[in-house]
Order: structure tokens, then C-alpha cells, then sequence
């Protein structure tokens, strides 16, 4: 796993630059998704769905380049086969998200739940998770484990959503947990900084383990 984080590291990378870069590897894990879904993808849907300026857009598809991981044609930007290969490892820890109405374990106006694969083992308190969260805009985050068919919090084997069966069902439906797997559901005020801060709290789980 440290090794996947590493290659998005790279990809962040300056590469002998003194310019300062304004995209990371969670923007670049979110770039590997929609390349993913989509066989081309335009810089202009880049901006978009990265919230970020043609210029730093520009930066990062070269650095997906220069790593091997993407190519540009007049349609847009693919993956590689090398691409496909990396970011489907990934896709195979991280294997959902999904957004989360208010509800008891999530306050806020605007909840991102993203799903690690198998990894409960490496939760200590959860703390962890919500100062990386944090660093990207998160105002709070809280982890929970699936264990034995249950939601719990680390440490504790009482279901966190017993009286909460819609949250249950979403989370269910939309990311299909096993048992031992990690969920990580941040809270924002804006949708995107949600996401990108949950996004951010996975990637630094997975460098810890």
C-alpha cells in the first residue's frame, strides 16, 4: 500500500521546480478516478471537478506523463496501461465513497464517506483520521469499523447506527462493507472540501500501514 502512495507522491512532485504546486495527491487520486470512468477527459472537466486553474491542471496531467500514468491525445487525457494498473490496485482498497445526509454520527451540512478495504487493523482512535481531514478544510471526521455486520467505533462493539437504519441502508448500498473494512465520513461546508478532505484521510491511512 505505501508503495501505491509513494507513486502519488511522486506525481505531487515538483520536479526540480521552484514553483509551488496547488494540487496534491488526494486532487491527483480524484484525477485518477475520472480517468477512470471516462475514456478521455478534457482539461476543461479537470478544472471543474478538481476546482483547480488551467495552469495547475496543465501541471498535473505532465506529472501523470512524466510518471507513465496517463497520455494526452486531441480528445483529451487517457490512461496507459501502466494507468489502469495503478489506479485498480487502488480502487481495490479504496473501493467506495458516497455523500452522507446529517445524521447522528455526522452533524454537518455536507458529510463525504469514503470505504478502506480490510485495514480496521491499522485504526488506533480515529484521531488520526480527523487531523487529516482537517488539514484539507474538514471541520471534523469520525471512523468507524464494520465488525461482525455492525457499524462500531474503534475500540467499542456497539453498533454506532442502531437507531439509525437509513444511514445504515446508505452505507450498505453504496459501500458494500466487509467486515473489517474503515469508513471515514468528513464533514464540510462545502461539498467538495468534504470529499477532497476524506479523500485526504484515506491516503493517509494507507501511508501509515
Amino acid at each position: 500500500m505505501r508503495t501505491l502512495i509513494k507513486t502519488l507522491q511522486k506525481v505531487v512532485s515538483r520536479r526540480g521546480s521552484s514553483k509551488v504546486l496547488s494540487f496534491s495527491a488526494p486532487h491527483v487520486f480524484k484525477a485518477l478516478q475520472l480517468l477512470y470512468k471516462e475514456p478521455y477527459v478534457s482539461r476543461t472537466s479537470f478544472c471543474k471537478e478538481l476546482h483547480m486553474g488551467e495552469g495547475a491542471v496543465k501541471t498535473l496531467i505532465l506529472h501523470l506523463k512524466e510518471e507513465g500514468l496517463a497520455d494526452s491525445l486531441r480528445s483529451g487525457t487517457f490512461l496507459t496501461k501502466k494507468g489502469q494498473k495503478f489506479t485498480g490496485e487502488l480502487f481495490k482498497i479504496i473501493s467506495g465513497e458516497c455523500d452522507v445526509p446529517k445524521c447522528s454520527i455526522a452533524q454537518g451540512k455536507n458529510n463525504h464517506a469514503i470505504l478502506l478495504r480490510n485495514i480496521a487493523k491499522e485504526i488506533k482512535t480515529g484521531i488520526e483520521q480527523r487531523d487529516a481531514s482537517i488539514l484539507y478544510g474538514a471541520t471534523g471526521a469520525i471512523t468507524i469499523l464494520y465488525h461482525k455486520n455492525k457499524f462500531v467505533f474503534p475500540k467499542e462493539e456497539v453498533d454506532c447506527l442502531r437507531n439509525d437504519e437509513k444511514i445504515k441502508s446508505i452505507l450498505l448500498e453504496n459501500l458494500k462493507p466487509q467486515d473489517g473494512d474503515v469508513i471515514i465520513i468528513t464533514t464540510a461546508s462545502e461539498p467538495f472540501v468534504a470529499e477532497i478532505s476524506a479523500k485526504s484521510s484515506a491516503l493517509f491511512t494507507l501511508a501509515q500501514s
